[in-house]
C-alpha cells in the first residue's frame, strides 16, 4: 500500500486581490496534478506584518479553501489557525491545514493530552488560541533564547499521525530572519545562521524528546535559510573596489559598493541593511541557481538527522508583490531558498520512488513559479508513502 501526501511551506501575502486569486489558482491546479490523499498545508506569518488588521482577511481565505469545490473530494479537514494575536507571550501567527480524501480510510491523530490516537472521522477546526486543543503542540521560541534579538513570533507548531499504519509528526516551522544585510556579510556563517541552526536544532530536540521511539518527521515552513553572504559576495564582484560609508559621526557602516575597476566606477553591488541590490540579478535565476547552490549551506549542520530531496528550482524568496512581476526579485534582500521540506533520516526511507506502476514518483518543487504568488514562492513535495505491513 501507498500513501500519497503533499506538503506546502507558505507566507500569507500582504496584498490581497489578484495575488491571492492566483495563489488559490495554482494550489488548486497543483492538487488536480497530483491527487493526494494527504494534503499538509502550513502556514508561516498568517496575517502578514499587519495581523491585527488582517486576521480577519486571513480567516476568510482558510474558510475559501476549506469550501471550496476544488477541495471537495476531500470529507475530512483538521485545521489549526493561531490567530490570537492578543496572547504576546505564545502567539506565533502559524496555520496548519490538513485535508484528508474520501478513499483514505486508515488515519487517526494524536491526542498529545491522553497520549494516544484517535481515528479522525469528521471535519475539525480551531482558530483562535490553541493553547487548549489536545491535538496539536505549539510552541513560540523563549524569549530569553537570545536576548541580544528582539523577541518575535517566530515558533513551531507539531501534529502527529498515523496513516495505514505508519506514525509520522509533520512539523510546521518558523525560523528567525536577517534583520541587517550588512551585519549578515559580516562573518562566514553569520550571528543569524547560527541562531537559526540553535532554534532548529531546538525544534529537532523538542519533537524527538518524547517516551519511547521518536517518530519519523518532516519539518516545513519558513526556515529563513540565507546563502552564506559573506562568501557569495566574494562571489558576486570579481575585480572590483569596495567602497564603505559610515553614518556621520560614527564608525557604523550605513552602506558598501563594489565597483568595477574598469567601466566608469559602474556599482555591481550595492548592500545597505534593508538593501541588496546586484546589477546582474538574473544570475539567481539562471539555470534555476544552480551555480549558487554551494552557498546555501545551512542544512549541511544538520545532516546527521536530516535530508531534503534535491532543490531544482530557483531561491523561493524575496519576490515582488507586483503582480506584473511574477519572476524579479525584490532588492531588500540577497535571494535565497528560505523555503524548505526537511525529513529525518528515518521518514526519507519511506519516500516510495518507483514509478513501474505509473506513479510521478518525488516531486520537490515551487508553486507558481510564473505567477505572483507574494514575496515568497510555495515550496512543495508530493510522494508515494512507503507503509508498515504494505
Amino acid at each position: 500500500m501507498e500513501q500519497n501526501l503533499i506538503s506546502d511551506g507558505y507566507l500569507f501575502p500582504s496584498q490581497l486581490g489578484e495575488i491571492q486569486s492566483g495563489w488559490l489558482r495554482e494550489f488548486y491546479t497543483t492538487v488536480h496534478r497530483h491527487k493526494p490523499q494527504f494534503v499538509a498545508l502550513h502556514f508561516q506569518e498568517v496575517g502578514g506584518k499587519d495581523y491585527m488588521l488582517n486576521m480577519g482577511h486571513a480567516e476568510n481565505f482558510f474558510r475559501s479553501i476549506e469550501s471550496s469545490v476544488e477541495m471537495k473530494e476531500y470529507d475530512r479537514a483538521c485545521i489549526y489557525v493561531d490567530s490570537q494575536f492578543k496572547a504576546e507571550d505564545r502567539f506565533t501567527a502559524l496555520g496548519s491545514m490538513y485535508f484528508i480524501h474520501t478513499t483514505l480510510k486508515d488515519i487517526y491523530q494524536y491526542d498529545f493530552t491522553v497520549k494516544d490516537f484517535k481515528a479522525v472521522t469528521g471535519p475539525s477546526k480551531y482558530v483562535g488560541s490553541l493553547d487548549s486543543v489536545a491535538t496539536v503542540e505549539k510552541e513560540k521560541f523563549p524569549k530569553n533564547f537570545w536576548p541580544d534579538f528582539k523577541w518575535s513570533r517566530k515558533g513551531f507548531m507539531r501534529t502527529r499521525w498515523i496513516i495505514h499504519n505508519q506514525g509520522l509528526d509533520l512539523v510546521n516551522v518558523h525560523l528567525f530572519h536577517d534583520a541587517s544585510n550588512l551585519i549578515a556579510c559580516n562573518a562566514s556563517p553569520s550571528v543569524y545562521s547560527d541562531n537559526r541552526r540553535k532554534a532548529l536544532r531546538y525544534v529537532i530536540d523538542r519533537i524527538s524528546d518524547s517516551p519511547g521511539s521518536p517518530l519519523p518527521f518532516f519539518l516545513f515552513g519558513d526556515f529563513n535559510f540565507r546563502l552564506d553572504t559573506l562568501s557569495l559576495v566574494q562571489h558576486l564582484s570579481p575585480a572590483t573596489d569596495v567602497q564603505t560609508v559610515t553614518k556621520d559621526g560614527s564608525n557604523e557602516v550605513e552602506k558598501i559598493t563594489w565597483e568595477e575597476k574598469d567601466n566608469d566606477h559602474k556599482v555591481v553591488l550595492h548592500i545597505e541593511a534593508k538593501l541588496f541590490d546586484y546589477l546582474h540579478q538574473a544570475v539567481f535565476r539562471e539555470d534555476n541557481g544552480q551555480a549558487l547552490l554551494k552557498y546555501d549551506k545551512e542544512v549541511t549542520a544538520f545532516h546527521d538527522v536530516i535530508r531534503e530531496e534535491e532543490i531544482l528550482f530557483p531561491p523561493s524568496y524575496p519576490y515582488s508583490e507586483e503582480y506584473t512581476e511574477p519572476t524579479q526579485y525584490l532588492t531588500t534582500r540577497c535571494p535565497a531558498w528560505c523555503d524548505r521540506v526537511l525529513m529525518s533520516l528515518s521518514a526519507q526511507r519511506f519516500l516510495h520512488r518507483s514509478d513501474d506502476d505509473g506513479d510521478m514518483g518525488v516531486v520537490y518543487n515551487t508553486l507558481g513559479p510564473n505567477i505572483c504568488m507574494g514575496d515568497h514562492k510555495p515550496v512543495f513535495l508530493f510522494f508515494a508513502l512507503k507503509t508498515n505491513g504494505h
